[in-house]
């Protein structure tokens, strides 16, 4: 597996062109970082609204994630993920035309969109990796696609500076963020001319229902609707945000509106999946053992994921000016703070492949998530206690440590999550990413009432937690280290390699 990933043939040339695709996408959600400041003072924003613009480029990935995930198992991931890459260009140009704090909301709510793209590629590497190297393949597309933070904080503000002769000023972030979306949408035809959804010969499969995950007892129905609930609160409390004071985005009539609105889509996600799973509730059919999987499971890799992915998403956002305002960094203090920042995402280059490599020749993918996850919480709870008496090297010793631990965890959630139930890969992947997304909605909403030594400590108890769930409740996949999907093997060892049904 390891060799194979120097070539550019057959499944390989899928993992890279689509891993590729996910780096695009994260330079075009994270583009809007790099220049915060910058915005800031050219716009006249508050440090409250600049913080406010950091949960708003979250908080539509929540629901993007689990729409994109229906649409994915249904049309598959090569028109999907064409279509989103090239979609990324429209938040793209209105944040590079926005000229107040209002537009630059819309634009990084749209923004938020483009941010579900991990959920596409999900699906396309399971299509073409076998259980027993799911973890690595998922690790490098997870990964390196994820290094797109960091080539957001790098080559953006050096093409902002590169180009501000065309009238940008000292810095032309406005055409840099443009670019992006230019990009996105030519590299969107590109990758539909490039790949199949499907090894030939390989049967595409979809799930029977569209509408909502297909689940097989009747907890995991009503466990269902309380994990759809948990990403109706987030966005709730996103809209609580805006109405603040020092925001004012949304006023309080406002703010009451998105809420009953919320509510209300919460009654159609309910009444959606009831409709989906109607003939289980008023027992018309019973699953056969091959067909049972326990949403339990997706529960717990959902919160464990909130946890890992969800804490990097905060952590990337805040580090600079963690950095920056706890440390004597010269004369170029923002600068320097960025490029030290910037070794938080850069990790994932090695760091989540690791995690999805370890998962797959540890022997216990279980084991793998639950030691990972105490790693997290012990480094978070670590760098609570930096503060500008540390000497600097040591600060960023931690950082490294808990950037590791945080971006292997999300390895090691997507060397599960595939293997779950192969014909809704996409809405399993899809809601245990939306949870990512909520925790690092929750995450920020921390950060922006308290301070970040009362986020890391947040973020290292709930990562502790995690590792309870998944010490006690989180189950071995059966037939996770096989040669050949579970759907693709004969009856009789599917009945050896499924899930007991709860």
């Amino acid at each position: 597996m390891l060799k194979g990933l120097l070539s550019f043939n057959g499944r390989y040339r899928i993992l890279h062109l689509t891993w590729f695709a996910f780096f695009i996408t994260f330079v075009c959600w994270f583009n809007f970082a790099p220049f915060a400041t910058t915005i800031g003072k050219e716009l006249s924003l508050t440090p409250a609204q600049i913080k406010t613009l950091g949960i708003c480029n979250l908080a539509l990935t929540i629901p993007a994630r689990i729409i994109i995930g229906m649409l994915l198992d249904r049309y598959g991931p090569r028109i999907t993920y064409s279509i989103l890459l090239i979609f990324a260009a429209v938040p793209c140009f209105a944040t590079a035309l926005s000229q107040d704090f209002n537009q630059l909301v819309w634009s990084r709510l749209l923004m938020g969109i483009v941010g579900s793209g991990f959920v596409v590629g999900i699906r396309m590497v399971s299509e073409w990796f076998p259980p027993k190297d799911i973890g690595i393949a998922q690790g490098v597309y997870g990964g390196w696609g994820n290094f797109g933070a960091f080539g957001a904080e790098f080559a953006l503000p050096t093409i902002a500076v590169m180009t501000s002769f065309v009238g940008g000023g000292a810095s032309n972030w406005r055409l840099a963020i443009a670019l992006t979306g230019v990009v996105a949408a030519v590299y969107g035809v590109i990758y539909y001319n490039s790949v199949q959804d499907t090894p030939s010969g390989k049967v595409y499969r979809k799930p029977k229902k569209n509408g909502s995950l297909e689940v097989t007892s009747v907890k995991s129905f009503w466990a269902l609707i309380l994990s759809n609930f948990g990403l109706i609160f987030a966005l709730g409390l996103l809209a609580w945000r805006l109405e603040h004071k020092g925001v004012r985005f949304l006023n309080t009539s406002q703010m009451y509106i998105a809420w009953v609105m919320l509510a209300a889509l919460f009654a159609y996600q309910s009444f959606q999946a009831y409709k989906v799973n109607r003939d289980l509730l008023v027992g018309k059919r019973i699953y056969a053992p091959t067909e049972r999987y326990q949403f339990r499971q997706v529960a717990v890799l959902e919160f464990a994921y909130a946890t890992n992915f969800g804490s990097e998403l905060a952590v990337v956002s805040m580090l600079p000016s963690f950095f920056e305002h706890t440390f004597v960094l010269g004369n170029n203090p923002h600068v320097m703070a960025g490029m030290i920042a910037a070794v938080y995402p850069f990790l994932n280059l090695i760091s989540r492949p690791s995690g999805g490599l370890i998962s797959d020749k540890f022997g216990s993918r279980k084991w793998t998530l639950t030691i990972i996850s105490v790693g997290i919480g012990m480094s978070y709870l670590m760098a609570h206690y930096i503060n500008s008496s540390w000497s600097l090297p040591a600060a960023i010793a931690v950082t490294v440590i808990a950037a590791y631990f945080a971006q292997a965890g999300c390895g090691a959630t997507y060397g599960i999550a595939p293997l779950i139930k192969k014909e809704a890969t996409g809405q399993i992947a899809g809601n245990v990413g939306a949870y990512g997304n909520f925790g690092g909605v929750m995450y920020l909403t921390v950060f922006s009432l308290t301070d970040a030594s009362t986020l890391f400590t947040v973020m290292g108890v709930a990562a502790l937690i995690a590792a309870f769930m998944c010490a006690f409740f989180l189950k071995e996949p059966q037939g996770s280290f096989a040669d050949a999907y579970q759907t693709d093997l004969e009856p009789e060892i599917q009945n050896q390699a499924i899930l007991a049904e709860e």
